[in-house]
């Protein structure tokens, strides 16, 4: 049996229970298992990759450092976009204005967050209008956006996270994807309607 199906079946919590008894194997696929969808989260509320990279870097150095007083009181992806969220919170407060940053191209992604190349023309498109639309929506209304579409957190898990009641948290998403889909309808619409006027 491979090493990958046995760490399939290997849940968060029993991973981080092996790593914080001493297996560093351990370590590596939790970190293979979220260092994508972690990264992603950064990069769509921050928009500046080296900023993004800094905090990617603090999470997974704060888990490490307190890794000896991990204890199992929520699943571990709930664990680990609380300290997600805390240093995102820090880095707002150092800054207390977002500088809207320009884009980052797919191109400028790590290279194992992208498809096949086949894949990169029409995920650079799809990238980009998913990353103006999510510019434009306010920071608590994008996080919980954020939490839910990349971490796989239950609405309840995400309240949890950003400690707010159940409500917020459930009324923050539908008003981010209310204006997501706006947004993304208007931008289609009007890439149909140049696209039709050099026709």
């Amino acid at each position: 049996m491979s090493t990958r199906v046995v760490e399939a079946r290997v849940s968060d919590e029993n991973l981080m229970l092996s790593y914080r008894g001493g297996d560093s194997a351990a370590f590596e696929t939790l970190y293979n298992r979220y260092r994508a969808p972690l990264f992603r989260y950064f990069l769509r509320q921050t928009f500046n990759q080296s900023m993004c990279e800094e905090l990617f870097q603090e999470v997974w150095l704060s888990l490490i450092r307190n890794r000896h007083t991990y204890s199992v009181e929520a699943k571990f992806s709930t664990y680990l976009y609380r300290i997600a969220h805390s240093r995102l919170v820090d880095h707002f407060r150092r800054k207390s204005i977002l500088k809207q940053q320009d884009v980052y191209p797919l191109e400028q992604f790590p290279a194992d967050f992208r498809s096949e190349p086949d894949h990169v023309i029409e995920l650079e498109q799809r990238e980009k209008r998913l990353l103006q639309a999510t510019r434009q929506l306010p920071q608590e209304q994008r996080e919980v956006f954020m939490l839910r579409a990349e971490s796989g957190l239950k609405l309840e898990e995400i309240a949890a996270v950003l400690d707010v009641p159940f409500e917020t948290a459930k009324s923050r998403l539908r008003y981010a994807i209310k204006k997501l889909a706006c947004c993304l309808r208007d931008g289609k619409d009007e890439a149909d309607h140049k696209l039709t006027g050099t026709l």
